[in-house]
C-alpha cells in the first residue's frame, strides 16, 4: 500500500546504487524514482495492478533506460505508483491509493505517471521516469507544477518497458529544474551535448487556446516574452489556426469526423484527431493484453474497468486509416514547422480537477484534454510541458513542441528560456 509520509508517490521504497565503475558519471548525486512500468532485474514489474503483479514473473533483466541512469551515476530510491494498465490520466489508483499532488492536495495528480511526478514535486528525488502514451507525462507534469518531457517517438528505448499501445508508447521524464530535465535528457537521447540553437519561429497555435480555462495571455505571454529576451528579433512569431490547418492537411482525417466532433468548445479536426488515436490504442492495447484480461478476469476500478472492456471488444476495423493520419500528420506538422520551428500549446484544458470528481462531468474536460494531447502523441513530435506558476491556487503550464527527432534542440530551448519566466 502507499505510504503515508512520502504523499503516497512509492510502491516500493529500495535504494539502486549505480555500478561503481561508471565511466561517466553526468548524474553523479542525483535521485531518481521508477514508474512500476519498467523491468528492474529480480523484481515483478506491476503495472498498476495486483492481479497483473500476481500472475507475472519477476523481469530477468533492467530495462536499458534505467540501467544508463544508474550507469550515468545516479541512484534510484524506489518504484512509484501507476493508474492500472497505464489507462488514465487521473492518476488515481483504486488498489493502491492515489498519490497525493504536493501543490494541489484536493485535486488529482494526473497521471498515468502519477506517483513519479509527486515524487519530484515534493522533493523527495531529484527527477524520475514515466512513460506517456495518450499523455501520462505531460499531464501529471502540468497538474504538479513541474517539467515534463515526451519524447520524438521511438528515439529513447522502450525495451523491458510493458507495453500500453507501441505507436503511441514514449519514455518520459520529469524535473523541477530545467538543467535536471536537460541533463537526464543528454542520457536518455544519447547526446553528451545540447548546443542551444536559436528557434526560427515560434507558432502560437490560438485556436487551442480557446480550450483552455485559464486566460491566454497567462500562458502565451511569458514565453513570448522570455523568447524576446532570449533571442530578440531573430525568432518570428506567428500564429495560426491549428485545427483548420490540420483539417487540411490530413485528408485521412475525414474518416473520423463524425457528428461528434462538431459539439461545442470543441476544434473538430482535434476531436477527430483524439478519435483516430484512442481506436489504434484500444486495439494495440487488445493485441498486448487482451488474452491475458480474458484468461485471468482481473478485478480493475472505476473508469479503468470500462476502458478496457471497450478496449477487448474494439476490432481492426479502421485501424489503417489511423495510422495513415499518423504519417499524414507527421509530415504536414514537420512542414508547419519548417527549421527550428517551435509549436505553442495549452498542455491540458485548465488546472486539475478534483480528486473522485463526476466521470459524466470531467467528460469535456477529458475530451478537450485528449484533442491537445494527440497533436505530439499522434504526430509523433517531441513536447515539454512548462510549469507557470500558480493560477487561482492552481498549477498552470504550457507546452513546446517541436520536429520529431529535435529533442535535443528543445531541452536546450527550454533551459536558455526558464531564467525569464
Amino acid at each position: 500500500m502507499a505510504m503515508s509520509n512520502d504523499y503516497g508517490a512509492f510502491i516500493e521504497k529500495s535504494t539502486i546504487s549505480p555500478p561503481s565503475s561508471s565511466s561517466f558519471p553526468s548524474l553523479k548525486g542525483l535521485t531518481f524514482a521508477i514508474k512500476d512500468i519498467f523491468d528492474v532485474e529480480g523484481r515483478v514489474t506491476g503495472f498498476g495492478n495486483p492481479d497483473w503483479l500476481r500472475t507475472h514473473s519477476a523481469a530477468t533483466s533492467t530495462a536499458p533506460v534505467v540501467s544508463s541512469l544508474l550507469e550515468a551515476g545516479a541512484t534510484s530510491l524506489g518504484i512509484t505508483i501507476m493508474d492500472e494498465m497505464a489507462y488514465s490520466i487521473n492518476g488515481e489508483n483504486a488498489h493502491y491509493g492515489t498519490p497525493v499532488n504536493p501543490v494541489a492536495s484536493d485535486r488529482v495528480p494526473g497521471g498515468s505517471s502519477s506517483g513519479s511526478a509527486v515524487a519530484v514535486a515534493a522533493g523527495l528525488v531529484d527527477f524520475s521516469i514515466g512513460t506517456d502514451t495518450g499523455g501520462s507525462v505531460r499531464v501529471p507534469a502540468s497538474y504538479c507544477g513541474i517539467f515534463g518531457v515526451r519524447p520524438s517517438h521511438g528515439v529513447v528505448s522502450t525495451v523491458g518497458v510493458t507495453p500500453m499501445a507501441q505507436s503511441f508508447d514514449t519514455v518520459g521524464w520529469f524535473a523541477r529544474d530545467t538543467a535536471t530535465l536537460k541533463q537526464v535528457g543528454c542520457v536518455l537521447l544519447q547526446q553528451p551535448d545540447l548546443d542551444a540553437t536559436v528557434p526560427s519561429q515560434l507558432i502560437i497555435a490560438d485556436d487551442c487556446f480557446k480550450l483552455c480555462s485559464v486566460p491566454r495571455d497567462l500562458l502565451v505571454q511569458p514565453l513570448v516574452q522570455s523568447v524576446g529576451k532570449s533571442f530578440g528579433g531573430n525568432t518570428v512569431i506567428n500564429k495560426v489556426d491549428l485545427g483548420e490547418y490540420i483539417e487540411e492537411n490530413v485528408p485521412s482525417l475525414k474518416h473520423f469526423m463524425t457528428s461528434e466532433t462538431q459539439q461545442e468548445f470543441c476544434i473538430p479536426s482535434l476531436m477527430a484527431l483524439s478519435s483516430s488515436m484512442r481506436l489504434l490504442q484500444r486495439y494495440e492495447f487488445k493485441m498486448n493484453h487482451g488474452e491475458w484480461v480474458s484468461s485471468v478476469k482481473p478485478e480493475f476500478g472505476p473508469g479503468i474497468s470500462e476502458r478496457i472492456e471497450e478496449a477487448i471488444m474494439v476490432s481492426d476495423e479502421k485501424t489503417d486509416l489511423s495510422r495513415s493520419v499518423k504519417i499524414e500528420l507527421l509530415t504536414a506538422l514537420s512542414t508547419l514547422l519548417g527549421e527550428n520551428g517551435v509549436l505553442v500549446i495549452p498542455t491540458v484544458p485548465g488546472p486539475p480537477p478534483h480528486l473522485q470528481a463526476d466521470v459524466v462531468a470531467l467528460e469535456s474536460f477529458r475530451s478537450r484534454a485528449f484533442s491537445l494531447l494527440s497533436i505530439a502523441g499522434v504526430s509523433g513530435l517531441c513536447q515539454v510541458s512548462i510549469p507557470l506558476g500558480l493560477h487561482e491556487n492552481l498549477p498552470i503550464s504550457v507546452s513546446l513542441v517541436a520536429k520529431h527527432g529535435s529533442d535535443g534542440f528543445l531541452l536546450s530551448l527550454v533551459d536558455s528560456l526558464s531564467i525569464f519566466i
